[in-house]
């Protein structure tokens, strides 16, 4: 048997005409929650695009990445967490560390003019990578409510989110209208009581099984093909590498002026890379690499 956390579990309530995702997450949240010193308020938000992210991913053709990112003008000030087709998940946050306890209500934390996005990324023909963004307005004061009214305005799609996280867990649950008429007629409200009577607290603790056996078992719900989720991270030498070049040889040569080396820290997974002047030189000296410049550190 597989685990039951760390992953993404879909299944569908046929009678109700509904499809729903489960993502659980464990030993992926523990170094993405470890990236930073991150208050309570942080902590949260950060766990539940996480698990949003991954989510999102079930329903949609993702053969590259999915991102949820948010920039804000308050004591959060930046936010992305990603989830790939593999199942490689990642994440961080940047906030104003001088506010001691930031709020929860997600207006307040990020600012009133707070920008959030869904971005897929899947592979192109040539070099550039083929992008869909969807901006999502901030509403309801949480994640869940954002993204829920998203997908109810913007893709014309009844949508019911759940998203959790504490130190140990985050968690999240969606539920998704079938297109079309499938279902009876009373399918998605029977779903959405049911859905309303749901914990935070639940949806860590309860494994799949349990969560469509205690909250579903009158709609006699089939568990479908999920898979495994982890944390994983793109970057790599050579990325940094093609970043330090298109600085250009005296921005990337100042670099090393301090401590005799260009050190390049990856704010996803901790990982450092150091280039001494000699390595910086050959940069410029050798053929350009086929791979091109990413715009930030990858």
């Amino acid at each position: 048997m597989p685990s039951d956390t760390d992953r993404l579990d879909r299944f569908l309530l046929p009678h109700a005409g509904v499809r729903g995702v489960r993502v659980h997450l464990r030993d992926a949240w523990a170094p993405i929650l470890a990236s930073d010193d991150y208050p309570p308020a942080i902590a949260a938000i950060l766990g539940q695009a996480a698990a949003a992210a991954a989510l999102f991913t079930a329903n949609v053709k993702v053969d590259g990445r999915l991102s949820v990112q948010l920039r804000g003008q308050g004591p959060l000030n930046a936010l992305m967490t990603e989830c790939t087709a593999g199942g490689d998940l990642r994440g961080l946050a940047r906030f104003d560390h001088a506010v001691a306890e930031p709020p929860a209500d997600l207006r307040e934390l990020a600012g009133a003019d707070a920008m959030l996005a869904i971005t897929i990324e899947n592979p192109g023909r040539g070099r550039e990578p083929l992008r869909y963004q969807g901006l999502v307005e901030i509403a309801g004061g949480s994640l869940a409510a954002a993204f829920e009214s998203y997908f109810a305005r913007s893709e014309q799609l009844p949508t019911r989110l759940l998203l959790t996280a504490d130190d140990r867990v985050c968690a999240g649950l969606m539920l998704q209208k079938l297109p079309g008429d499938a279902g009876d007629e009373d399918g998605w409200n029977r779903a959405g009581i049911l859905f309303d009577t749901l914990r935070a607290g639940e949806l860590r603790a309860w494994n799949a099984q349990a969560l469509l056996q205690r909250l579903f078992a009158s709609e006699q719900p089939q568990l479908l093909e999920g898979r495994a989720l982890r944390f994983g991270c793109s970057c790599s030498r050579e990325r940094v590498a093609a970043v330090l070049e298109s600085l250009g040889r005296d921005e990337a040569m100042a670099a090393t002026e301090q401590s005799g080396q260009a050190e390049v820290r990856c704010e996803f997974c901790g990982q450092r890379y150091c280039f001494t002047p000699a390595e910086i030189d050959g940069l410029f000296t050798v053929p350009a690499a086929s791979m091109s410049a990413p715009d930030r550190l990858q």
